[in-house]
């Protein structure tokens, strides 16, 4: 099966886990980077996602799973082995045209949740369909070696300046030249370097524009603390 890669916005969104153990705990870590609104339903917890009730973060409904569980949910996610469970959780997801991810039981799922890194608002995701996780752990960790601080940095800036050329109103077509010019220098080198002035000079010659120069400046300011500085 091909499936169709894509990234949610679940900020607020109401998002189910079943399940309280250890692959339940990494699966609402990952909703809760999100900003996803998560209620776990288990009769038991880790003790962090204990913590996490206790604190508010999540809502726990202390019982097994009954049906009408997925009841408003965006997302959910079956962290359970028991298979019973997991087939019924199908059954109400299919009914309810749910998104659901049954952990490492690809059957029953109508999405899967790649390997993921992550800089910033950089997010680099691999999948192999569900037929080797090791696989994509493998490369995964390869692209954390790769992807460091500086490209969070660097989309950050890129957003900024994205802005700037949006602002003069030109075409569409003559915008999308200027950012491929734009990404066509080493940036990340640069800032992994701190040759800041490198990027200054770059940016002041490809837009001419004293305001994006600016913007370099002003993040430069912002991402010393992160790269260390020149």
């Amino acid at each position: 099966m091909a499936f169709f890669p894509i990234c949610l916005d679940i900020a607020d969104r109401h998002c189910v886990v079943i399940g309280g153990g250890r692959v339940a705990e990494r699966k609402v870590a990952s909703l809760l980077d999100c900003g996803a609104a998560v209620s776990v339903v288990s009769p038991e917890l880790t003790e962090p996602l204990r913590c996490l009730a206790d604190q508010g973060k999540i809502n726990w409904v202390a019982r097994p799973y009954q049906a009408g569980d997925l009841a408003g949910a965006f997302v959910v996610i079956a962290a359970t082995d028991d298979p019973v469970v997991q087939e019924a959780v199908h059954s109400e997801a299919e009914a309810g045209n749910t998104l659901l991810n049954v952990a490492d039981v690809p059957k029953w799922c109508n999405f899967i949740l790649p390997a993921i890194t992550r800089q910033g608002d950089l997010t680099v995701a691999v999948s192999t369909a569900g037929k080797s996780p090791a696989l994509a752990r493998k490369l995964r960790e390869q692209f954390d070696r790769e992807f460091g601080v500086e490209y969070a940095v660097l989309v950050e800036l890129l957003g900024e300046l994205r802005q700037v050329v949006l602002a003069r109103g030109m075409s569409h077509q003559q915008n999308k030249e200027v950012f491929q010019r734009l990404v066509e220098a080493d940036l990340a080198s640069w800032l992994r370097a701190g040759e800041w002035q490198r990027l200054r000079d770059h940016v002041r010659q490809l837009l001419a524009d004293e305001a994006a120069v600016a913007v370099v400046d002003a993040m430069r300011a912002k991402a010393e603390a992160l790269l260390g500085g020149e």
